[in-house]
């Protein structure tokens, strides 16, 4: 279905309620890199155990991997959703470039989560989870996988009006693939707590 036709609401609300939690996902680790700036030893309020905490992953080459704080991409692109959802609903209608720039953006983000999932979980240095890192990831899927079914339904990746109102069917099955996603995260994450686990047991034993 076109968005000539019908307007997506419910995506445009979506993407400014991301949008709102990924800056404020943001603007939290930034805090809490000024404060590690200050005082390497301060206690982080992200700090919930050895295996949960936000300290590690903004002290290390992972946490400005463009060589400035990751969060600081956040407080800017975050911006972006909002913007867009607010515009939808007022009725603003957008050329076809314009979707596929700023779906370009949405997959960076989407790629740029993987891997820092990957590194949280996998980097030697690493090996912990991050509160709000995990905020922003619980949006950032999301919000990848409504944005190409959109950018399919909208006509920005085709003109067929089949795969078009195909499309705009499996909007419904967003929130089910999001759950998968989470899903296969949360596996992964017990696969490398075991991992660790069975590394433990080993230097005892």
């Amino acid at each position: 279905m076109s968005e000539q036709r019908t307007r997506p609401t419910v995506y445009a609300v979506w993407l400014i309620i991301a949008g709102v939690v990924g800056w404020f996902a943001a603007f939290q680790l930034t805090i809490d890199k000024f404060i590690q700036l200050e005082d390497p030893q301060a206690a982080l309020s992200c700090n919930v155990s050895v295996m949960i905490q936000c300290g590690k992953n903004l002290d290390s080459w992972q946490g400005e991997i463009f060589g400035f704080p990751n969060p600081i991409i956040g407080l800017t692109l975050w911006t972006a959703p909002v913007v867009v959802g607010i515009a939808i609903l007022a009725g603003a209608r957008f050329p076809r470039w314009f979707w596929a720039g700023f779906g370009a953006g949405v997959t960076f983000a989407f790629g740029f989560v993987c891997w820092l999932i990957w590194q949280s979980l996998y980097a030697p240095n690493l090996g912990v989870l991050c509160p709000w890192c995990m905020l922003t990831w619980a949006v950032t899927i999301p919000t990848f996988i409504a944005t190409m079914v959109h950018l399919t339904r909208n006509g920005t990746f085709t003109s067929n009006e089949k795969a078009k109102v195909r499309a705009n069917s499996l909007m419904a099955w967003v929130p089910l693939a999001t759950i998968l996603a989470f899903a296969l995260v949360i596996l992964l994450v017990q696969l490398r707590g075991l991992d660790l686990l069975s590394e433990v047991i080993g230097l005892i034993f």
